[in-house]
Order: C-alpha cells, then structure tokens, then sequence
C-alpha cells in the first residue's frame, strides 16, 4: 500500500472514533508537503512507521515487550509542575502508547535526530547518537529509573523551561491565537472533563476549539478551556483520545487505551493535572506546563547529553512493564554495539523516500 492509499485508509479509520477537524487534517497534508525539511512529515505518519517497522526490523520487533510510547521523538518532551510545585522533564505525548519491542521507542528516537536536522540536531553521527541514546537508557533500566526533577539537577534541561516563548505573556498570547469558537456545541463528554479539572474560582471561563497544534495528532478533537483565576488566565485542554495506529496496522479489536493504566506506574513525579477521562486526555496548559519544541533545543550545546537524558527517559517509561527489566537488560547485552545505528540508517532512508513519494506520487 502506497503513503497515499495507506494515509487514506489510516483517517478513515480514525473516523471511526471521532469526527475529525477536516480543516485541520488538510493543513496536516499540507505540513507533510514541506520541502525543507522531513521531520514535519516523520512527525505525522506514524501510521506508515509501524507497517515499516514490522516489515524493514523484523528481529527488532520481536525483542522483550513494554509499554512503549510509540511515537517517540525528540520534540515528544516538555515539562509540568508536579504536587510541590516543582519543574519536571520528560515524555509528553501518550497518543501512540502500545504493548511493544522497546526497541522500537529507541530507533524512532534515533531516527527523529537525525531526521530533524535542518533544525540543527545533526552534531552528532549515527553512531555517536545511538551511543548515547544508549547509555542513558541502559543506565537508568539497570538503576531502577530516575525521574527528572529539574529544581537542583539537570541545569540544561531546566534552561529550556525557561526560554523566552515560555514567557507567560508571549504564551497566553500565543495559545489565544490557536483558539477558535467551536461550530458546534462541545461534546458531553469532552466538556465534562474539562469541568472536572477546573479550581473551584473562576471567572471568565470560555470553551474553544484547538487548532493546528503539533502534527501527528492533527485533525483529532482538542478543546480548551480558557478562564481566569484569581485575575489570572489558565487553561484546561482535552484532547480526543484514540486507539493507537498498530491497531490499525495489524488489525486488532479496539482495546481500552494503555495510558489508562500507564500514568499511575511511571518512574516521575505525576503532574497532577494529567489524567484521563472517559475517551479524553485532560492536561493543564501553562508556560511551564507544555511541550519543548524542536527550535527550543538547539539551545542545549551538548546534543550528547540531551539524548542521553532521553534514553533516560524511554527507560522511566519503559520501568512501568517492570517485569521485563531483567529481559531487556539480557537482551540489550546480546546485541551488537552498532545495531541501533544500522537499524536507524534503515528506518530513515525508508522515511526519507515515503516522503518524496508523498510529494510526488499522484494521490489517488
């Protein structure tokens, strides 16, 4: 099945859950256009990863089995505030998360490096990337994890957090910008999320739509609750949830999302405000509380430690199928030292030559 055929195929399917944001999904194709870089189309097509992956690292496929996160990638971390009010790093995204070869959450790590060059991640080989990703991902499954509490530690990471498009008013600024009236009412379900993750003193309060936020989840219902506090704006966001793209790809009946029971048992400090209700995703949206994207992390000067800090991180998530820790560590000991490496030059060329087909095949 070619990317056209397949991208056709993979949103009908997710019709089937929710109705999409049709405005929304045509400017996800036109994002899989762009010609100056392929990150935004490796971003979006998840879906396709997972038919190559199964096709292209067979034997990497079969290795010992985690919760995973699917669509891991270096723009898929950000940062909360947790009980205590203090900042915490690490994985953001949970809309791919599955049963899977915890390789696969290290090569598509891998692989998103390199594909996000034109951003200036491109420091490091594919082997000095793999090394590290490696590393840190070892290290923190043979220590039990380590959650990344940025208060006296990982001074780097804690910079990011801080960066100048995290300021408060540039980013309620900027988030007003992506809110549009909603044609239509809100679903029940969706807006009794919302509610429920509201403090008790409001005023002000208005329901949006969200719109052309990220890539991958482009298209999939998110609505905003925006309000004031105490004379202050916060917000609330839901987001659709659906099943993740293998079960699409192999067929299988649709199951109760695995974040469900994953949020309670990752090696972090929760951030209180993430939690999942009914068929939504509820999180606060706050400067501090938000994804790091790709232009922010070109800030970090050693490209090295930060994939190390995200191989921790897969690791923390990875430790909540803690019964397959032992497992992972023996099979991580058997394998060659070059094949994250091999198998991230093979998964990128492969991404590399769907995205030009993408631009250059007819689409029907």
């Amino acid at each position: 099945m070619n990317i056209h055929l397949a991208t056709q195929s993979y949103e009908t399917w997710l019709r089937s859950f929710f109705p999409l944001n049709e405005e929304d999904l045509n400017y996800k194709h036109e994002q899989l256009s762009r010609t100056d870089t392929p990150f935004p189309f490796f971003r979006g097509t998840y879906y396709r990863w997972v038919g190559a992956w199964f096709s292209l690292c067979k034997e990497l496929s079969e290795a010992p089995k985690v919760i995973g996160v699917g669509d891991a990638h270096v723009e898929n971390f950000g940062t909360w505030r947790d009980e205590e009010g203090r900042l915490c790093w690490g994985v953001n995204d949970f809309d791919e998360v599955d049963y899977m070869a915890y390789t696969q959450d290290l090569v598509r790590l891998s692989a998103s490096y390199r594909l996000a060059r034109q951003a200036g991640l491109d420091e490091l080989s594919y082997e000095e990337a793999a090394k590290a990703i490696i590393r840190g991902y070892r290290r923190n499954i043979e220590e039990d994890g380590h959650p990344f509490v940025l208060e006296e530690l990982h001074p780097e990471l804690r910079a990011l957090a801080m960066i100048e498009e995290r300021d408060p008013e540039y980013y309620w600024n900027r988030l007003q910008n992506q809110l549009a009236e909603p044609s239509l009412p809100l679903p029940n379900e969706a807006q009794s999320a919302l509610e429920m993750a509201l403090p008790l003193t409001v005023t002000d309060l208005k329901y949006y739509l969200r719109k052309r936020v990220g890539v991958g989840s482009l298209g999939k219902p998110r609505y905003v609750a925006l309000m004031k506090s105490f004379g202050s704006w916060i917000a609330r966001e839901a987001k659709a949830l659906t099943p993740p793209a293998t079960a699409w790809y192999l067929g299988y009946p649709t199951q109760e999302h695995q974040i469900k029971g994953l949020l309670s048992k990752l090696t972090r400090s929760p951030d209180p405000f993430l939690m999942v209700k009914g068929n939504w995703l509820v999180r606060r949206l706050a400067p501090r509380s938000s994804r790091i994207e790709l232009n922010h992390l070109t800030s970090i000067r050693d490209q090295e430690h930060l994939l190390q800090a995200m191989g921790a991180e897969l690791a923390n998530i990875h430790l909540a199928t803690r019964q397959v820790r032992e497992s992972i560590l023996k099979d991580l000991e058997a394998r060659d030292k070059h094949w994250l490496a091999e198998a991230t030059r093979v998964m990128v060329q492969y991404t590399l030559n769907d995205w030009k087909a993408w631009r250059t095949t007819p689409k029907s």
